[in-house]
């Protein structure tokens, strides 16, 4: 007798499609216990960093870890940030300018034994990737916020936050830092960061340096991402709840393309229909996954 071999395989085939379709979805990663404190450069208040002092000292003993290699006067820098925080009320608090050969080290991740809070300065973020980036103190660093710490930084420490990191040179402009007066396919150079922040690119300096063409090319060419610009003497608040809250003087420009209808011209330049725009100020809340801005009071 024939075996309808077709059809045999047919029913295992759909069998399979069931079970698979019937299988346990994994459960998404657990949101990270800790916070994101990004400043977007300028003057800094003491109203900000006694609550930055205020959660890092809730983690673990507290300490706090500055790293300075974003600036060009590193050694000069650590000093002064010392003496701001513990005129803030910090109480254990330490300052390092690391080589990339000193941070591969296995067991450098050490040095961050007991943090309750990371620091990074300003300056070029490039610096900081090129010494931290994939090694035992980046990822003693993730490991931190996932499990409560907050990490901080301002102005190049604000950039290095998110995956996706603008270095600050347009490509239109030679590779250097240009005027941003278009909105253009691949304008924007960037490298990879830290990823404290995964779904969204963080631009700084923002309403001071007029920097919105090159954020918006950024969500327009990313959609996927959603660009948050901070000001001068404003920081954004990520809570372990992933909301984002606005603290500060200035504002805090979002937009988000993630619902637009995005499309580029012969010449490179980026159209989109629908793009979002919202400005925060102190005391917002933005639900990224909702793309909305809380009500206040809420």
């Amino acid at each position: 007798m024939k075996t309808d071999s077709p059809r045999i395989l047919l029913i295992i085939l759909v069998a399979f499609f069931i079970a698979a379709g019937c299988a346990p979805k994994p459960a998404p990663a657990p949101l990270p216990k800790g916070s994101l404190f990004i400043i977007g450069g300028g003057d800094r208040d003491a109203p900000l960093m006694k609550q930055y002092i205020e959660l890092a000292e809730a983690h673990d003993m507290g300490r706090i870890v500055i790293f300075t290699m974003a600036s060009s006067v590193p050694d000069e820098v650590g000093p002064e940030l010392l003496a701001e925080f513990k005129r803030n009320g910090a109480k254990d608090v330490a300052y390092y300018n690391l080589q990339h050969e000193q941070a591969i080290q296995p067991g450098s991740g050490k040095i961050l034994d007991g943090a309750g809070g990371v620091w990074f300065s300003g300056g070029d973020q490039v610096r900081l990737t090129a010494a931290l980036l994939n090694t035992p103190v980046h990822q003693r660093m993730l490991e931190l916020y996932r499990e409560g710490a907050v990490i901080g930084g301002t102005s190049a420490g604000a950039a290095v936050q998110s995956e996706f990191m603008i270095t600050g040179n347009e490509r239109n402009a030679g590779g250097a830092e240009g005027d941003w007066d278009v909105i253009l396919a691949d304008d924007v150079e960037h490298a990879e960061g830290f990823g404290f922040v995964r779904d969204a690119v963080i631009d700084q300096h923002f309403v001071a340096r007029r920097r919105h063409n090159r954020l918006i090319a950024v969500v327009l060419q990313n959609p996927t991402l959603v660009g948050v610009g901070i000001d001068e003497s404003t920081a954004v608040l990520v809570r372990p709840d992933s909301k984002y809250e606005a603290l500060g003087e200035g504002q805090v420009i979002v937009y988000d393309a993630r619902q637009a209808r995005v499309f580029q011209s012969l010449d490179g330049r980026l159209g989109g229909h629908g793009l979002t725009m919202h400005s925060l100020v102190a005391g917002d809340v933005y639900d990224l996954a909702a793309g909305r801005v809380e009500e206040r009071g809420k």
